[in-house]
């Protein structure tokens, strides 16, 4: 017994042995093989927070859902290209090159866009009419793909939902944000307030690509920007690498939507995440406790938190002259 117990442990340890050089032989090979990626390249789900993003986190993403390394190619760039209507000048040269840059990183995060995909088919038919109400052109329904991926996470620096909104700007914007209720978690909420920036940046600078990448800086350093460097638009300006690839990454996530089999994706109308129907009931009493009232609504508070992100704590309190609307499942 003794013997074939040694035995035993030494064919594993060879197995292992085997398995790490492959694996490792099989990255140095597709290292010439996946398009490479910097080390510290932004991560898509979090455009705001730029990470340690290793070669081999890299490659490691270019694989498909079943683990099997996806060959990288050279993408096609489109010759033309606009955003809300507005020109791209592609035939400049470092325009074109920050474009295809974008268009590569973008189309090769293969999990990631996969989802963002999925999720725009819930999300995008609920903020497209918000825009369209607002004047404002639908190509910025993208700046909500790439500021969040449609998650309604809180980035390190405290910006927080679909929009990315920080605290001062989202009261500013006439959002409520208290210890009960966050108004930024609210997808439709947080566009409303989006279409409110975007039409006084609008207003401001005179053009929507300027409007857009003042999103990411500010309007107050943007228009510094344009200042200081004595130029009138942005593919002109010396910008932080930010928001120096902020309106391509809008662009770059535009044109996969747009032309998703054209960069590999395989995606069809059956794979998207639905919009799911919801009743509305009004509340304009203090509720105590939030899973008493969502058992009493005939639901549970997992899906009342699910429907009304924007709901921080396990009570609402309401204040006189206010009535709050919650989303409950429709059946």
């Amino acid at each position: 017994m003794k013997y074939a117990s040694v035995t035993l442990s030494g064919m594993v340890l060879i197995i292992l042995i085997l398995n790490f050089w492959s694996t490792n032989k099989r990255l140095k090979t597709l290292e010439n093989e996946v398009i490479g990626r910097s080390a510290t390249t932004r991560k898509a789900d979090d455009p705001k927070i730029a990470e340690e993003y290793t070669d081999e986190k890299a490659l490691e993403e270019s694989a498909d859902a079943q683990g099997v390394w996806m060959p990288a190619r050279a993408l096609e760039v489109p010759k033309t290209m606009s955003f809300a209507g507005e020109e791209v000048p592609l035939e400049i040269p470092d325009v074109y090159e920050r474009f295809d840059r974008e268009l590569h990183v973008n189309s090769y995060l293969h999990n990631s866009t996969l989802f963002i995909m999925k999720r725009a088919g819930r999300w995008l038919p609920q903020i497209e009419p918000i825009l369209k109400a607002n004047g404002i052109p639908e190509d910025f329904k993208y700046m909500a793909l790439i500021e969040s991926a449609l998650l309604n996470d809180t980035s390190p620096r405290g910006a927080v939902g679909f929009w990315q909104i920080m605290e001062d700007a989202g009261k500013e914007l006439g959002l409520e944000i208290r210890d009960e209720v966050d108004e930024r978690y609210d997808p439709l909420k947080a566009t409303e307030a989006a279409c409110k920036f975007l039409k006084k940046a609008h207003d401001k600078f005179g053009n929507w690509t300027l409007a857009a990448a003042s999103y990411d800086r500010g309007m107050a350093g943007m228009g510094r920007a344009l200042e200081n460097q004595k130029v009138k638009t942005y593919y002109d300006l010396f910008l932080n690498d930010e928001t120096g690839r902020y309106v391509f990454r809008m662009l770059a996530i535009k044109e996969i939507m747009e032309h998703p089999a054209r960069y590999g994706f395989s995606i069809e109308e059956r794979h998207l995440y639905k919009p799911e129907p919801v009743r509305y009931v009004e509340v304009n009493e203090t509720v105590k406790d939030l899973v008493d009232f969502s058992i009493a609504q005939g639901t549970s508070y997992k899906l009342l938190k699910r429907f009304n992100p924007w709901l921080r704590d396990d009570k609402l309190t309401v204040k006189k002259n206010r009535t709050y609307k919650i989303a409950l499942p429709a059946s």
